[in-house]
């Protein structure tokens, strides 16, 4: 498989591992991939995150999807590909569904800012864009995911869970990490929270991100 070393396979398995040990899925809940070149590792489908190993982790072709060692991939493999192929800049997307963040996902009036603590637009992103309900794994959820992702790191899936994209695994991990925390204080506040004032994320870029907006 040309660039795909026994070394790859153990750094995906310790991410997928950590995700799980995090709760951020459950069971098969969730799904993750990760760029190797022109290669593309990810989890196959049924396979469990939390404890997955070599024999359940598909390897396919990057420009094509063509399977490359036998196993099928995840059935959400299409954004998967998609996302990686829209996004030079980023090499990891992880789906999970953890418990408070899939709670907003589900709710029929969904939050329209995330931005709770400096952690959400500095990591997560200002803007979280919210993906309608479609059949998990169909064409539409994949263009829909691909879309939202284009100029985002993460997205809301109506009904289902989340997305996230970053350069690496500590990124794709940290995205969803501070997802789930703004979640968390977002359902536990019963909806009756505070978020960032416009300056005050101006401030963020400013002085924690060392972007100069003015």
């Amino acid at each position: 498989m040309n660039n795909i070393s026994t070394v790859h396979f153990q750094e995906f398995i310790e991410a997928a591992h950590r995700a799980g040990n995090e709760h951020l899925m459950l069971c098969s809940s969730g799904n993750m991939s990760w760029r190797i070149g022109n290669r593309v590792m990810i989890s196959g489908t049924g396979s469990w995150l939390p404890t997955i190993q070599k024999e359940k982790i598909a390897v396919l072709n990057l420009a094509n999807g063509e399977p490359l060692n036998g196993i099928k991939p995840s059935m959400e493999h299409g954004f998967h590909l998609g996302v990686l192929r829209e996004r030079t800049d980023i090499n990891v997307v992880l789906h999970f569904q953890s418990e408070y963040a899939t709670s907003v996902a589900c709710m029929k009036n969904k939050p329209s800012n995330f931005n709770v603590t400096a952690e959400v637009p500095c990591h997560v992103g200002k803007e979280i864009p919210v993906v309608p309900y479609y059949r998990p794994g169909s064409p539409e959820l994949a263009k829909a995911v691909i879309e939202a992702l284009k100029e985002h790191d993460s997205c809301l899936l109506t009904n289902h869970g989340q997305v996230v994209c970053g350069k690496d695994f500590n990124a794709a991990f940290e995205k969803a990490m501070f997802f789930e925390m703004a979640c968390r204080i977002i359902v536990q506040s019963d909806m009756n929270y505070q978020v960032l004032t416009e300056q005050e994320i101006k401030d963020l870029d400013k002085y924690v991100l060392g972007k100069i907006t003015d």
